[in-house]
């Protein structure tokens, strides 16, 4: 992961931009848990991968995941992440688009060096299947008719997307038999998922520090997530009108009493066993892969993933 981080900050940089570094660097040097190019790293020692492309995979797989979050700030028009204003509000919105279009282009570099064709169909795919899962999620926006169905389609899109692609192109890289590939891709896919629910769960029942976000960022951007659908099920006439008030007329002003309802329906524990389930399945897809003290590691990161919502 120090080579990931070299690789990074050496391909970020531009000869002729400054303000490219810049706003790539407020970013990445920032922090984060660095999840999604640990898979890569990880899934490629795991299956006796012996060469250099796992690094520049990682990295790839961390410019993708930055462009998308710069993107993203400018659509939600967030004003804080991992703790630190972001870069659209340092600088400006055009700065963030346009960087986050350069992260993409040098990501597309990296993913070429390494020579392979489905290196490059699988992330590029991941790439397609991030920007629909993100449009598909402001049509769902203050859309109290959204559902379940609808909700796991834009986690697996906009999240779970990219965590399977991570996974999976450490076993493609590694020439492992189909089997174990799929295998690693589902456990890329099930974390994911689980990772996305445990995030929303945070919105309504964290913090509010140390979780990338401030609490209530969900509710008052209007996004239906897990924890108010599940609370939307068993909703009465008042609670309905409330989250019609807040969610789809944008009058998101009483947090208070969206986390009360919220309690009362039991959505956040809901919630937090929905992640567990998806841990469960991510576990399980590692038991087709053989033994080895990553695959541990692998399983202990799911659990770390869904401890967050203790």
């Amino acid at each position: 992961m120090e080579r990931v981080n070299a690789l990074i900050r050496r391909r970020m940089a531009s000869e002729h931009a400054p303000r490219i570094p810049e706003v790539t660097a407020h970013l990445v040097e920032a922090g984060g848990k660095r999840v999604r190019p640990l898979l890569t790293v990880a899934s490629a020692k795991l299956c006796g991968y012996a060469g250099e492309d796992h690094v520049k995979l990682a990295a790839t797989v961390e410019f993708i995941h930055t462009a998308t979050l710069l993107h993203d700030d400018v659509v939600d028009e967030s004003r804080e992440r991992r703790g630190r204003p972001t870069a659209n509000l340092l600088w400006d919105n055009q700065s963030s688009v346009l960087v986050g279009d350069y992260l993409f282009a040098r990501a597309f570099q990296l993913m070429v060096e390494t020579g392979s064709l489905r290196v490059l169909d699988i992330l590029s795919g991941a790439a397609a299947t991030i920007a629909e899962g993100e449009v598909l999620q402001l049509s769902a926006a203050r859309n109290l008719g959204t559902d379940e169905a609808t909700y796991l389609k834009v986690v697996r899109g906009k999240t779970a997307a990219l965590f399977e692609a991570a996974a999976e192109v450490g076993g493609v890289i590694a020439g492992v038999p189909e089997p174990q590939v799929a295998a690693l891709a589902e456990f890329g896919d099930a974390l994911g998922v689980s990772f996305q629910i445990v995030d929303d769960w945070l919105d309504y029942g964290g913090a509010g520090d140390g979780i990338g976000k401030r609490l209530g960022d969900d509710f008052r951007e209007g996004k239906v997530t897990l924890p108010v659908i599940r609370a939307l099920a068993g909703a009465d006439e008042a609670e309905r009108a409330f989250w019609q008030g807040a969610i789809e007329r944008g009058r998101a002003d009483d947090f208070a009493r969206a986390q009360a309802i919220l309690a009362r329906h039991g959505a956040l524990e809901a919630t937090r066993l929905e992640a567990l389930r998806w841990r469960d399945r991510a576990v399980a897809a590692l038991e087709r892969v053989p033994e080895h003290p990553i695959r541990e590691m692998l399983a202990d990161l799911a659990d770390y993933v869904v401890a967050r919502a203790n």
